[in-house]
């Protein structure tokens, strides 16, 4: 069996053009012509004793679906077929993204403002004091937190004292008409109408 080359990704974006026989600044139209007057002549069906013609018809396929579309096609373009592998991986609306945090200025930046910020050590402060020993610290099952405890008989006495205080009852019935319109009256008195 022969051993398939591993083709490196270039930034450039001519491969694809040249597959086709065109250069860069061709019409929709020429690479339709070209893949049609190529896929013709590389068809497996008319070379069935060239095993050569599959996968240059192969090739003619997966360029031409590249540079039929427009978006795949700036994208090839801008960064070559770095860009498309980088497009499969995280998406078309995230390659400009990917490529200018990627650059050198973009990792001196985020380098130069994380040493002078010393925000690398507060995130890291900030991080283990909430989280790991500090108020937003996580609690075992079972455990209560004195602070936000609140007994049964206190809670009772509460909602009683609440009752009495109101003098009302509470309402435990949603009204039965839909036509019914809750309104409040200033005396704090509800009535149903």
């Amino acid at each position: 069996m022969a051993e398939q080359r591993q083709r490196a990704l270039s930034t450039s974006g001519e491969a694809l053009y040249q597959i086709l026989g065109l250069d860069k600044n061709c019409t929709h139209d020429d690479i339709k012509r070209s893949y049609r007057k190529l896929a013709l002549k590389y068809h497996p069906d008319k070379n069935p004793e060239n095993p050569d013609a599959t996968d240059k018809f192969k090739e003619l396929n997966n360029a031409h679906a590249v540079l039929s579309d427009v978006t795949k096609r700036n994208i090839y373009d801008k960064y070559g077929s770095l860009g498309l592998y980088v497009s499969q991986q995280f998406g078309e609306e995230n390659v400009n993204t990917y490529f200018m945090l990627s650059s050198w200025w973009a990792k001196g930046l985020f380098a130069i403002c994380g040493l002078l910020t010393g925000c690398y050590f507060c995130c890291c402060l900030c991080c283990c004091f909430n989280c790991c020993c500090g108020k937003c610290k996580p609690h075992t099952p079972g455990e209560e937190d004195p602070e936000f405890y609140v007994s049964p008989e206190d809670l009772e006495e509460q909602i009683r004292t609440d009752n009495e205080r109101d003098g009302d009852t509470p309402i435990v019935m949603q009204p039965t008409n839909a036509s019914e319109k809750t309104q409040l009256i200033g005396d704090g008195h509800r009535t149903y109408t």
